[in-house]
């Protein structure tokens, strides 16, 4: 099944293959607006399985991969799938260094709108360290004085004729790695325009968004098991990652009855609630390479889904198809990803969700 994603996404006007079959149809949202992390980083693959103590050294060796942060993997990623019907807006900072340089490169290839991904002098671009175990789970630090950590909410507030102009066409788009103010900023002029609101925090923001009242700003949360964990409050006991979904969700229903949201759980699926009723998917068993932003191309599937007008059910199962694509490349962005590879995933998979498969016929 690995071999039908390889290769290399056409550039946007050279075809329609790397699209998500919508011509003809107007979509449900034409413009995406996001803060978050831009950056990049390295590979470091472990030795041994067990999991890495506080105070211990550990062999390895450095892999030859591309990492890239939470809001290019996701702005990419909807791009690819839906081409010049959507533009797609990332609000970012860079710095005056050679990663900052290519990552600039990456995003233009595939004809993102860059005027507000401004470059900072003397402030290096956002880097992480991500440590892998030999399954393909693993981890990662982030550095915090880069330039995404320069994004202010004033940065973002500078922005706001965007969203004034996506009114109710927009989907707005808060993720990790830039400071909380400045996200905050942004889920405060969607809902004042209009737009739906993603968003997803750290594991360590968690019990700040539950004093914040953030969540009343927002209409598709996205969480993994850890996060989850922390939202709820469950605690670290061993617990089936079906219960932790089902308890994360019950307890932000609650307090957030109109909240959707999404948990994903590496090898034991994922699940979606959509304020009426939770479903769950398994993941597709695909060739691993690393897992390193699955989750966010899950995401970034539903945000494409949901964009064309499905609901989030059969949003779910993009995503699903998007995330197992993602981890048979080497690189947190899989850059052969296109809508005909899905479509032979769909089918491997068994996923016959009509409308899913319209998309990709």
């Amino acid at each position: 099944m690995g071999e039908i994603l390889r290769g290399s996404v056409p550039p946007p006007g050279s075809g329609t293959e790397a699209l998500l079959n919508i011509e003809g149809r107007e979509l449900r949202f034409q413009t995406l607006i996001g803060t978050g992390g831009i950056g990049t980083g390295s590979f470091f693959q472990l030795r041994g399985d067990h999991t890495l103590g506080r105070e211990e050294s550990r062999n390895g060796r450095f892999l030859d991969r591309r990492d890239y942060c939470k809001l290019h993997i996701l702005c990419h990623y909807v791009k690819v799938l839906l081409g010049e019907s959507m533009a797609v807006t990332p609000i970012g900072r860079v710095g005056d260094d050679e990663a900052g340089t290519r990552l600039l490169a990456d995003m233009e290839e595939v004809n993102l709108d860059l005027r507000f991904v401004h470059t900072l002098p003397h402030t290096p671009t956002l880097y992480s360290f991500c440590f892998l175990y030999p399954d393909g789970s693993g981890g990662n630090m982030t550095t915090e004085d880069s330039a995404s950590g320069e994004v202010s909410a004033d940065a973002v507030a500078a922005v706001e004729g965007e969203f004034r102009r996506a009114g109710k066409n927009g989907i707005a788009l808060a993720v990790p790695e830039v400071p909380l103010e400045a996200r905050a900023k942004l889920l405060e002029l969607a809902t004042q325009h209009g737009l739906f609101r993603v968003a997803s925090f750290a594991s360590g923001e968690m019990e700040a968004i539950r004093r914040s009242g953030l969540l009343e700003r927002v209409d598709l949360l996205a969480l993994n098991q850890d996060e989850a964990r922390r939202l709820a409050e469950i605690g670290d006991a061993p617990a089936d990652p079906g219960v932790v979904a089902q308890s994360a969700i019950d307890r932000l229903s609650r307090n957030h009855p109109r909240l959707m949201m999404s948990v994903t759980a590496g090898a034991a699926g994922s699940w979606s609630w959509d304020g009426r009723g939770l479903f769950h998917l398994p993941a597709i068993e695909v060739p691993v390479v690393i897992t390193g932003g699955a989750g966010d191309a899950h995401l970034a599937g539903i945000i494409a889904a949901l964009a064309v007008g499905l609901p989030l059910a059969a949003a779910h199962r993009l995503g699903v198809l998007l995330a197992a694509a993602s981890v048979t490349s080497p690189h947190t962005i899989h850059k052969g990803v296109n809508r005909r590879s899905l479509a032979r995933l769909a089918d491997g998979a068994g996923m016959g969700d009509e409308a899913l498969l319209r998309l990709l016929e």
